[in-house]
């Protein structure tokens, strides 16, 4: 069974100019027009920040807000009447989350922080405006929702066909190319804070099979299991395991 997410309230700011936004400046990015900047700019209605176990939304909850990731990592889950945990996916820099609750009136999942976090903040209800008088964001909102589609299309390939091993290993190698097309690796490729409990209750296992199948990729010397964490020692071997080609190269949009 999961812990209760901190439910805290996160704090709501605004220091980042869309003129000046990170993710912008990062070169990792579509860039926008002057035009879509400024949009941006007046569609935007601050910062939320957050530490690491504090809960962005909750399932079932009604959000007037849609959110960008700015910087840290979170992840996407439901859960049971008796607590049970699925974690669904995992968001990272430049994704948007809260755009279900916009067509659906209230959110069918949770997103929790893994590590501290800053979103941007855009007002739902403004979220036509964006469509009428700017197709190319519209189409990005698109995008965005299809790249999720495809995502999900094979982490559902991973639980219902893929063996404990490649699960696993389809999981840190997924998380591994994630984090190192939006800069999140620094010195070395290590995919922190991860538990194994983050692991077993995204691959839908038990979290003894989850220490026996983490072990066989270490023998394998594919990671390095760190306390809250594992480094990444062989990427090829890892992708070769999973029987997974990796993300597709380029740039991708974000609002």
């Amino acid at each position: 069974m999961s812990a209760s997410p901190d439910t805290s309230a996160p704090s709501r700011t605004r220091k980042i100019a869309c003129e000046a936004c990170p993710l912008r400046e990062s070169g990792r990015f579509r860039d926008f027009t002057e035009q879509e900047v400024s949009f941006v700019s007046g569609f935007k209605r601050g910062e939320l920040t957050a530490e690491a176990g504090s809960t962005i939304f909750v399932e079932g909850s009604h959000s007037p807000h849609l959110y960008t990731v700015i910087s840290g990592w979170g992840f996407r889950y439901k859960t049971l009447e008796d607590g049970r945990r699925q974690i669904l996916n995992y968001v990272l820099p430049g994704d948007l989350v809260g755009l279900q609750g916009t067509l659906l009136g209230e959110m069918e999942h949770s997103l929790e922080c893994l590590s501290d976090m800053v979103l941007c903040m855009f007002e739902r209800d403004r979220l036509g405006d964006l469509y009428k008088s700017n197709p190319a964001l519209g189409f990005d909102i698109t995008w965005l929702a299809a790249r999720e589609e495809q995502i999900l299309d094979e982490h559902l390939l991973s639980v219902g066909q893929r063996s404990a091993l490649e699960r696993a290993a389809y999981l840190l190698a997924y998380l591994h190319d994630r984090a190192s097309r939006v800069g999140l690796f620094k010195d070395a490729p290590e995919i922190s804070p991860l538990t194994q409990q983050h692991v077993a209750d995204t691959l839908g296992l038990s979290l003894v099979h989850t220490n026996k199948t983490l072990r066989k990729l270490q023998d394998r010397q594919a990671i390095r299991w760190k306390e809250a964490g594992f480094r990444i020692s062989d990427i090829a071997r890892l992708k070769d395991i999973a029987r997974w080609d990796g993300l597709p190269d380029g740039m991708r949009p974000f609002i």
